[in-house]
């Protein structure tokens, strides 16, 4: 495991692995904790120092970011960060609160337009990928003084995608042009043809179907529409659920277009190398590594031989407050309450055993949940007064996880 160091003006040094004298630093004074997750303290007497080439390798994605940052002997970085995908079914319901409250008689408020205070031309839910994917950038400037950067962007032709024969003034028409409305469309996609029994129904009724009907944003979109014959629709909503597969959808690749334009904007400054997934998924195969989100990012940025990190860290962000304005049914958060007894959902919170976790429900009794970030439940019910708090909720939670030697790595 590596410690992150700092001089006395915040700089970065060389991460070092020789806890025991971490350990008398900190007990002398020398040293102050700055950071628990991942481990990181501040020199209180040292200016500068000497470091090496460190190399870090990201590969960004719109749900997950792999992150490895390389030494010529170590890897003393590794780690996977989670992005939000919950921005807009939150704002589509807040969205539905607020015109519904604007309709009451007894609260009625003039709908209020164009009075943000930052007008962007991003949707929410895109601006907090690119945002968040920044932070990570920033998190390991941070603690790590590294030299060269390299990432991992794509480019994805979503017309090529739908249409690989698409060619010339085909680029200025597309899915649905030529099209009436959205229903055509998607018959015609479909080939006039129940995509459940194939004609055996002999129903010459066809109808369109919507395969999430509670889906709160873009429910009405071809990606979320399927045709049926009025047989196997009547049987889906009145009998059996059928089981039908989704048309592919392009939503990842178009956001990962637009979080790769913005981002490139916005890391300038750090002059980054580009590669591509192609070169990567080569130079994997070519070492010999299982498909992960880490791994990818150990390639990118150049690893070999190098030891591989024994300590990865997961990151996921979260929302910035857990305030809501219901309880029960019409509420976002089932049966749980903001805070109690000085504890909030998200907090880092330490077990009578030792084991730590964040708080996942509270229970106004004084017995709370506690897990991993993963999901992994720690505890299902414990109290309040036995729990140790380590750190207050934040919009980004990591915790440390030991490898399982799913890489190689040289002798020691």
């Amino acid at each position: 495991m590596f410690v992150y160091v700092l001089d006395k003006t915040g700089k970065p040094l060389m991460p070092t692995q020789r806890l025991g004298m971490v350990r008398r630093w900190l007990k002398s004074g020398r040293a102050v904790v700055v950071r628990r997750e991942p481990f990181t303290i501040q020199l209180v007497d040292v200016e500068g120092g000497y470091t090496q080439p460190l190399t870090a390798g990201l590969d960004q994605g719109t749900v997950h970011i792999g992150v490895s940052v390389v030494s010529p002997t170590d890897e003393v970085f590794s780690g996977e960060f989670e992005l939000r995908t919950d921005m807009s079914a939150l704002i589509t319901e807040r969205h539905t609160f607020r015109r519904s409250r604007r309709g009451h008689k007894t609260r009625y408020r003039a709908p209020r337009f164009l009075n943000r205070k930052h007008q962007d031309a991003l949707a929410p839910s895109v601006r907090a990928k690119v945002d968040e994917s920044g932070k990570v950038f920033a998190l390991l400037a941070s603690i790590l003084p590294i030299n060269t950067w390299n990432v991992e962007l794509g480019n994805f032709d979503i017309h090529k995608l739908v249409n690989p024969d698409v060619e010339g003034e085909g680029y200025q028409q597309g899915e649905q042009y030529g099209f009436y409305n959205t229903r055509e469309y998607v018959l015609w996609r479909d080939k006039h043809t129940c995509q459940h029994c194939r004609g055996k129904s002999k129903d010459p009724v066809l109808e369109v179907h919507h395969l999430d009907p509670h889906k709160k944003v873009g429910s009405d979109r071809p990606a979320n529409l399927i045709t049926l014959c009025a047989t196997c629709h009547y049987e889906n909503h009145n009998g059996k659920p059928l089981k039908l597969k989704a048309p592919p959808s392009f939503r990842a690749p178009t956001q990962f277009n637009i979080i790769k334009t913005y981002l490139q904007h916005d890391i300038a400054y750090l002059t980054p190398h580009i590669t591509y997934g192609y070169l990567t998924k080569a130079k994997r195969i070519e070492l010999g590594l299982p498909k992960s989100h880490r791994n990818d990012a150990f390639v990118i940025a150049g690893g070999t031989d190098q030891r591989r990190a024994d300590v990865a860290y997961l990151g996921v962000f979260a929302r910035k407050q857990n305030r809501k304005l219901f309880k029960g049914a019409r509420s976002h958060i089932r049966n749980t309450i903001p805070s109690a007894f000085g504890f909030k959902r998200g907090d880092r919170v330490q077990l009578p055993d030792g084991r730590e976790g964040f708080i996942a429900g509270l229970r106004s009794t004084g017995y709370f949940n506690v897990s991993r970030l993963d999901g992994t439940l720690i505890h299902a019910s414990a109290k309040h007064s036995t729990l140790r708090r380590l750190e207050g909720a934040t919009t980004l939670r990591i915790e440390r996880h030991l490898t399982k030697g799913e890489a190689h790595s040289s002798p020691a």
